[in-house]
């Protein structure tokens, strides 16, 4: 499989652009420049950069209003010229309206859509709440409805069950999926056996959602390393000194690691790429190519 990959690495992904990028100029990031990503052909205005998990980001929003972050650095494009986008001062993101928790603006009084036969599905509840958290508005006025999984080992019979389609599109986020690992085995046979215009699996690198949830919410510098062997949740718990017996325990854990997040910038950009490249693959018009 080949999806589209608009925000950051993916490990089922290859850049179509390989070594076609020459050297580029140089150019601030300053707020208003208007900027194309050369990849996927985005174009959008600076509206902020800031640094989130550990490199630049640079959010573009488009003339519809909808905002999309990029790493900073080489493969923009200004008036058809390649440019690589160095910070420049500090931006506070402009004003012009509310923005939901994901960084969109926010479409006030609007109702909510009536849901598309386009599906996302997430592994587990966790996924799901925290999803919703982020980018709750953004679903409910796209029509997108979010299900859960309960795993990937049986994806293959729900993904023949579902039968998508480019007209019923289905995006499958995956936790832990890096190359050689159970889950990109699974992810790959099973895109092999679609069309790519029907259904899009992307992952983030972390084993469990948790780790998607920036640790200086928590007040932590990193998210404790676990040993092999161990239930990560449990192991986690018990690193940071937090009940972790039972599954009551765990519950609880969640809702203070959830109760952190305010927004997307609470979120780590290999989880933010792949939601929002998700919910743009299934709210796409039929037709749309994209992969």
């Amino acid at each position: 499989m080949e999806p589209w990959d608009r925000y950051g690495s993916d490990v089922l992904a290859e850049d179509p652009l390989g070594s076609k990028l020459t050297a580029s100029a140089k150019v601030r990031a300053e707020l208003g420049l208007v900027v194309e990503d050369a990849e996927t052909g985005w174009v959008g205005a600076v509206i902020n950069v800031e640094k989130s998990g550990g490199m630049a980001v640079v959010a573009l929003e488009d003339r519809r209003g909808r905002v999309r972050s990029f790493r900073l650095g080489a493969g923009f494009l200004i008036d058809g010229e390649p440019v690589t986008l160095i910070p420049a001062v500090t931006h506070a993101r402009s004003g012009g309206g509310r923005r939901t928790a994901s960084g969109s603006r926010a479409v006030d009084g609007a109702r909510a859509r009536v849901a598309r036969a386009s599906r996302i599905w997430v592994e587990g509840r966790h996924d799901a709440e925290l999803i919703a958290r982020v980018w709750n508005e953004d679903l409910a006025l796209e029509g997108v409805v979010v299900e859960l999984l309960d795993g990937i080992d049986h994806l293959a019979e729900r993904v023949a069950e579902f039968g998508p389609t480019p007209n019923a599109r289905l995006g499958v986020l995956v936790d832990h999926l890096v190359e050689g690992s159970k889950e990109w085995r699974i992810a790959r046979s099973v895109a092999a056996g679609c069309a790519p215009a029907a259904i899009l699996i992307l992952g983030h690198p972390y084993v469990d959602v948790w780790q998607a949830v920036k640790p200086a919410r928590l007040g932590l510098t990193a998210w404790p390393e676990v040993r092999r062997g161990t239930e990560w949740k449990r192991g986690v718990l018990a690193a940071l000194g937090w009940p972790h017996d039972t599954q009551a325990d765990i519950a609880a854990a969640w809702r203070r690691i959830l109760g952190s997040v305010r927004d997307y910038k609470d979120l780590e950009p290999e989880l933010l790429g792949r939601v929002e490249q998700l919910i743009d693959f299934v709210t796409a018009e039929p037709g749309f190519g994209g992969l």
